[in-house]
């Protein structure tokens, strides 16, 4: 952790307790308690901030049975916003706030939210909330404080230039808006969590309970964080966003690559090699291994593998097939290749990606 516990003897700033009143501030100083800043605005997930609101809750009450005086102390956190007025969410919810944002404030973690919009880079364009919010997540950096965000939130910090040269993660389906807008970043779309430097990105909007996890982690413990997941059945062995995803498909102009895909999909089953379908398209291979990747950002045969993955996970969510049906409809005659290619690119094996979700019943789970 790169910074020390804040004692509450500072500032004399109403928190969080952990029956989620507000506590006084005049406390024995010889006990540290971690304090945590929740900053949220206008058109963000209601469960984004309650999620992470009850694991911390939860690693308090855990912390309580375990705590002996003047040891582990609870967590406290604020919720606040620009004008210290509250939010209304996406769903329409409001979120009451302890108070204004304020560059001046200690902590020991601060939490960004990521907004729950269709254009993540339109709402960037949005000066009046984007303009101050980038200025305090810099001066909370320069400070040393842990700055945490999930989903789109990764593209303030991006925004912000704190990522620059560094690792991060967000949904899965901006994974190419932010490597376009961010070339600088290491994207590791397929990673729930990244960390670096004090920063810590996470995934699609759920993963907020990972993140809140990890912070407990480095603020409390690892035990509390251990027994706080398990207590809230939050599954801290989720490795990858990837099966989860689903295939993007970047819209484009290109009539050759288009009759290239189309004719993909018909012949996805049979298999074919990359001069085949330059034949059938008649061009050279060179010419359409450069119009393809211009069109789609990826070469034709990463673009097919992807396309196979993509239909056999359809298959394994809806359809009682056979481990061998699904690797012979989707081209891989050899199965313990389909499997390592699954696996690969999803985290799961065929058959736990059937278990976990199909939407058939139970019994129909495939063996891997």
């Amino acid at each position: 952790m790169r910074t020390g516990l804040i004692c509450r003897q500072v500032a004399g700033l109403p928190l969080r307790s952990p029956g989620g009143s507000i506590a006084s501030s005049r406390v024995k100083s010889d006990i540290t308690m971690p304090v945590v800043r929740i900053w949220v605005y206008e058109g963000i997930l209601a469960s984004s901030v309650a999620g992470v609101v009850d694991v911390f809750t939860a690693a308090n009450w855990i912390a309580a049975s375990h705590r002996a005086p003047g040891k582990i102390s609870p967590l406290q956190w604020r919720i606040e916003s620009l004008d210290g007025k509250a939010v209304r969410t996406a769903s329409g919810q409001l979120i009451d706030v302890d108070g204004a944002i304020s560059t001046r404030s200690p902590a020991d973690a601060l939490i960004v939210p990521g907004p729950f919009v269709p254009d993540v880079e339109r709402f960037l364009q949005r000066k009046e909330v984007v303009t101050p919010l980038l200025a305090a997540l810099r001066r909370q950096h320069r400070r040393g404080v842990l700055l945490a965000s999930y989903c789109t939130g990764s593209f303030l910090l991006a925004e912000a230039g704190l990522l620059d040269g560094s690792v991060a993660t967000t949904h899965w389906a901006k994974g190419k808006t932010f490597e376009r807008r961010y070339p600088g970043i290491e994207l590791r779309i397929n990673d729930i969590i990244t960390e670096q430097d004090g920063i810590i990105c996470s995934g699609a909007v759920t993963s907020a309970l990972n993140l809140a996890l990890r912070i407990v982690q480095k603020l409390v413990g690892a035990e509390i964080a251990a027994e706080t997941g398990k207590l809230m059945l939050i599954d801290s062995n989720r490795v990858a966003q990837s099966s989860y995803a689903s295939r993007q498909e970047e819209p484009h102009s290109d009539p050759l690559v288009a009759r290239a895909q189309r004719w993909m999909e018909k012949s996805l089953q049979r298999g074919f090699s990359l001069g085949e379908l330059a034949r059938q398209l008649a061009v050279s291979e060179r010419t359409l291994n450069r119009r393809f990747k211009r069109a789609t950002g990826k070469a034709p045969l990463h673009y097919l593998q992807t396309l196979r993955i993509d239909v056999a996970k359809r298959l394994l969510e809806n359809r009682e097939l056979t481990m061998d049906a699904v690797s012979q409809r989707v081209g891989y005659g050899d199965l313990s290749t389909f499997r390592r290619l699954f696996r690969r690119e999803t985290g799961l094996s065929p058959g736990e990606y059937q278990r976990r979700f199909s939407r058939r019943r139970r019994g129909a789970a495939l063996a891997a």
